[in-house]
């Protein structure tokens, strides 16, 4: 094999991107077939994949070969008979999606922007929300990767003993190359936001609330006496429809409820952060469309979200996220200056190792933060330490100050990972700074 790629130090600064990560390796390639990307990863001696750059932390980094997997084809193959499409690892959702639904085809669920990459989403646990929606990666039926000698390593769902340790493998077990998901019939959406929820309403309903269409998530600063918004996204057709004659936020005609628990249906587009146009986000006001086109909150063409920006989350147990909503509007004053919305989401349970959903149905609070990555450590450091009792696991490609002994007990097979990283890489080509504080201690 002979590396045609691209081999050399980037000559302008290469960031992540929010630009709150400035990437350190002295190689970069951009392989454009799997051949070369092998070859690049035979002859190197520490090596890492880059996806579409949205992780918020050292994660994708390494001191030696960074690889850009954007020049690799996209591939699309499905198969009708196992309900499966077989793409790309590098390939975004943004792309895939519509081909999918032009072939009559989707995905159970996408996160709230469709700009990332499929191997970057389920190497970090990426989610949705939905009571019955589990994270992007439990939708993976198998994957092909590149490991450290070069080699090409398959493993599929229900075949392959290693399967559910390595989907959400963090970088440190090889390269995704191509992935396999399951697909559905496509199916239409209906997103309907809501304003000004009281607290003491979700407090009081919370179960329902969450539950009150196929996805929901709900905004807020944490301060004042009500929950500022709630996005109701509605599934039409298929399993978990959820704008019947039984849902919520609609009556039995389809029409929007005047009141969801107190809360009031808005008439204008939204934002989830406050000032800026709801014209950037996906469709609302209850217009249907495709579930490519809803599911997200923002569209492909626009910067998602604020932009300058920097990130955190954390999963707890379902049980447990009205603990964390007590502590968390207790503590607000401490942190709220450095805020700029935080976002309430449901997760379903999955087997897979390193998940934060892993064998629990969960609830994530997201945190959108100003651009000062030193002062929010600070405050996620006090976040971490207040809701320690409810049981916390951090998105891995998110800003976050637990060091490994602290994921150990938040992952309860961490060590097996760790041996698995181990026996698959044991000269440690993927092993970087991340791995080292996080896995490997």
């Amino acid at each position: 094999m002979t590396d045609t790629s691209a081999s050399k130090t980037p000559g302008t600064p290469q960031v992540n991107w929010a630009g709150n990560y400035r990437y350190r390796a002295p190689r970069w390639h951009r392989p454009e077939t799997i051949g070369e990307l092998q070859d690049v990863v035979a002859r190197s001696t520490q090596a890492k994949a880059l996806g579409s750059r949205h992780c918020f932390n050292d994660i994708a980094d390494t001191p030696g070969d960074l690889i850009d997997l954007a020049a690799l084809p996209d591939d699309f193959e499905v198969d009708p008979g196992a309900g499966t499409v077989t793409v790309s690892a590098a390939i975004r959702y943004g792309r895939l999606a519509p081909e999918l639904h032009a072939a009559g085809l989707a995905l159970s669920n996408l996160a709230s922007l469709p700009h990332i990459s499929i191997a970057g989403a389920i190497a970090t646990g990426t989610h949705g929300s939905g009571v019955g929606n589990r994270g992007l990666a439990a939708d993976i039926a198998g994957f092909e990767l590149v490991k450290a000698d070069g080699e090409l390593l398959s493993l599929r769902r229900d075949k392959d003993a290693p399967f559910e340790a390595a989907v959400v493998g963090l970088g440190a077990l090889g390269v995704l190359t191509r992935v396999t998901l399951d697909v559905q019939p496509t199916f239409d959406v209906r997103q309907d936001v809501f304003e000004d929820l009281p607290w003491t309403e979700l407090e009081a309903n919370f179960d329902a609330i969450i539950a009150a269409a196929y996805s929901v998530s709900l905004f807020t600063d944490w301060q004042g006496s009500a929950v500022s918004q709630v996005w109701c996204k509605s599934r039409l057709t298929g399993p978990g429809a959820t704008a019947g004659e039984d849902s919520l936020a609609f009556d039995s005609a389809g029409l929007v409820r005047r009141s969801l628990f107190g809360a009031t249906p808005a008439t204008t587009l939204r934002h989830p952060l406050p000032g800026l146009p709801g014209d950037v986000c996906t469709p609302q006001l209850g217009v249907p469309g495709p579930w490519f086109d809803r599911l997200p909150h923002f569209q492909l063409a626009f910067t998602p979200s604020n932009g300058n920006e920097v990130q955190a989350e954390y999963l707890v147990p379902r049980d447990r996220a009205l603990d964390v909503i007590a502590i968390l509007r207790k503590n607000a004053d401490r942190f709220a200056p450095l805020l700029q919305v935080s976002e309430i989401r449901s997760v379903a349970a999955d087997e897979l190792w390193l998940s934060p959903a892993y064998q629990r149905d969960s609830v994530a609070f997201h945190f959108t933060w100003i651009n000062d990555e030193p002062a929010v450590l600070g405050a996620l450091t006090g976040i971490e330490e207040a809701i320690a009792d409810c049981l916390p696991r951090p998105h891995w490609g998110k800003l976050f100050a637990y060091d490994a002994t602290g994921l150990a007990n938040a992952y309860p097979r961490l060590s097996e990972f760790r041996s698995l990283a181990k026996r698959l890489d044991p000269a440690g080509v993927f092993r970087n700074d991340f791995l080292d504080r996080t896995v490997y201690g």
